[in-house]
């Protein structure tokens, strides 16, 4: 009789090999738990080590910091210096296109500039009238004006020319180069430009010219109001 193989049934009761792997694992984390826990019980604090250490980060991150600090500065500054030199720049190129026979002269680069012409040019001829072919030219110039950035203020002065009198004294009367420097002020103020950036002034001359000065300022710099009769500085 041939002999038969019956296959062996599979173990009954306990549980699967892979099961039986996890207790080892937790018997190992437990181990090292309890290893990092007898580390900290025993070690001692430095008090002294422990200060130096945090003493050198703060001291490097409030360096790190001091220098970005110094950077943004640095950066601010540029860019204001940089909308100075464009004002100058705009108000040149305004002038020298309109009038050609406006001289434009930098003073000092990015702070102050002046632009002479004779004053029949802007007014008509012995009033206190402003002529209409500059329309195009005041309303750009008031532009600028009023394109002043954050950190800076652009200022125009008026001054006008007006001869001395028999005494050698500028008269307070209403005279032509008062009224003519009025004009000019409450034209400007229409067409938009900032009251406070506004001032005019006479200057005791035969040149019968007019004078516009332009100043970049800082919002917190003092600004020197002349009042009504000034000599232009040269």
């Amino acid at each position: 009789m041939d002999a038969y193989e019956y296959p062996l049934p599979p173990p009954t009761g306990g549980p699967p090999a892979s099961d039986r792997s996890l207790p080892l694992f937790l018997a190992l984390y437990l181990v090292v738990l309890a290893f990092f826990i007898l580390l900290v019980s025993i070690s001692v604090r430095e008090t002294a080590r422990s200060h130096a250490v945090m003493n050198g980060l703060a001291a490097t991150f409030a360096a790190e910091r001091s220098i970005a600090s110094e950077s943004t500065v640095q950066v601010a500054k540029e860019e204001v210096a940089l909308a100075a030199r464009q004002f100058q720049s705009q108000v040149s190129d305004v002038f020298a296109t309109a009038l050609q026979v406006a001289r434009v002269e930098i003073v000092q680069p990015g702070r102050l500039m002046r632009v002479r012409m004779p004053a029949d040019v802007l007014f008509f001829a012995g009033e206190a009238r402003l002529r209409l072919a500059h329309d195009d030219l005041l309303d750009r110039v008031v532009a600028n004006l009023s394109a002043r950035p954050p950190g800076l203020k652009f200022d125009l002065e008026f001054v006008i020319d007006t001869p001395y009198g028999e005494d050698r004294l500028l008269s307070a009367g209403e005279g032509l180069a008062l009224a003519r420097a009025r004009v000019f002020i409450r034209d400007v103020t229409a067409r938009g430009a900032p009251p406070d950036s506004l001032s005019m002034g006479l200057r005791p001359s035969s040149a019968n010219e007019a004078i516009i000065w332009f100043f970049v300022r800082f919002p917190d710099e003092e600004t020197t109001r002349f009042g009504l009769l000034r000599e232009a500085p040269s």
